[in-house]
């Protein structure tokens, strides 16, 4: 059964229960978004896990354009896990993922045990930051079928920009509890990169050419320098406006052309939530990543944060 078949199966399943209470529908509906996943986890040569707006659509272009450039292929296709190794063989099998289903399906809970065996690139960002984009997300590109079973604020509902980053279901709580679960996890992955959204950000060069090559698609210096250009922060968003990427469905279509804040490649700053909150507010932020992240990514702030009480 092919994986679009599955997903109108889903949307035709979820139609014809439309009398059941809501909490039975969201549990449903989980647990058949998590079948998904776990075919195409399946089926991978190799998978992409991050939570939501940790850069994982930059990512995605640029390996996108190093195929569409070695193969011929037009600009306005993106990785889609199979859709373009049905065009090119040679292409792999990429699953891009947030991990939100899985565990709705398998079971698994914080245990990561369907990803054991697979390749696995995992994306981080600083969760303050995480935090903020998922605002923005949730402001003005979340669906509210997303919303709905992702346990978002609903909509309509309204929701200062501190409130959201500092609320357990939706904001940093959330954010580090995820970054966590696979912080405990990573000695059993057989073959992990992690890569920082900040580290690719600084020299994103290397650092696809290392995924590349962890993928088992290495790519020439001039595929890498094409790709890097091409998913700059100024030509993705060029890009957005122009609706290059339609094939791909809204992942990459700014909502409303004159405001920033809607479109899917909005700041790409890093530390940019420094920008956003009062002194008090940062403190609170830094604190609660300060003393709730496990150190294994990087973001602690021993200088800036504050160190909860013992006990």
């Amino acid at each position: 059964m092919g994986i679009a078949f599955r997903t109108t199966l889903r949307h035709l399943i979820m139609y014809m229960l439309f009398f059941l209470p809501k909490t039975q529908q969201v549990r449903i509906e989980r647990w058949l978004r998590g079948h998904e996943d776990f075919r195409k986890l399946e089926a991978a040569d190799c998978v992409i896990v991050s939570f939501g707006k940790s850069g994982r659509t930059w990512l995605r272009v640029m390996l996108s354009r190093v195929y569409q450039v070695r193969h011929g292929l037009s600009q306005r296709h993106l990785l889609a896990f199979d859709n373009l190794h049905n065009k090119v063989p040679a292409i792999p099998k990429i699953f891009f993922t947030h991990d939100n289903y899985l565990k709705d399906y398998a079971k698994t809970k914080d245990i990561k045990a369907p990803y054991y065996r697979k390749k696995v690139v995992l994306m981080v960002r600083d969760p303050a930051d995480v935090a903020v984009s998922q605002y923005f997300q949730w402001k003005f590109r979340m669906t509210d079928r997303k919303k709905k079973i992702n346990d978002y604020p609903g909509p309509g509902e309204d929701v200062a920009l501190f409130d959201f980053v500092m609320r357990p279901e939706c904001g940093l709580p959330k954010i580090i509890d995820y970054l966590n679960g696979w912080g405990r996890e990573l000695g059993n992955i057989k073959e992990l990169l992690v890569v920082r959204y900040e580290d690719l950000r600084a020299r994103p060069d290397e650092m696809l050419r290392r995924v590349l090559e962890f993928i088992g698609t290495p790519a020439t210096a001039d595929e890498i320098k094409e790709a890097v250009a091409f998913a700059s922060v100024e030509n993705m968003r060029a890009l957005e406006q122009k609706r290059t990427f339609w094939l791909s469905g809204r992942r990459m279509l700014a909502k409303d052309r004159k405001n920033i804040n809607t479109y899917k490649v909005r700041r790409a700053k890093v530390g940019g939530y420094r920008d956003d909150f009062t002194a008090e507010q940062l403190a609170a932020i830094d604190a609660m990543v300060e003393n709730r992240l496990v150190p294994v990514f990087g973001y602690e702030r021993p200088d800036i944060a504050p160190k909860l009480a013992a006990g």
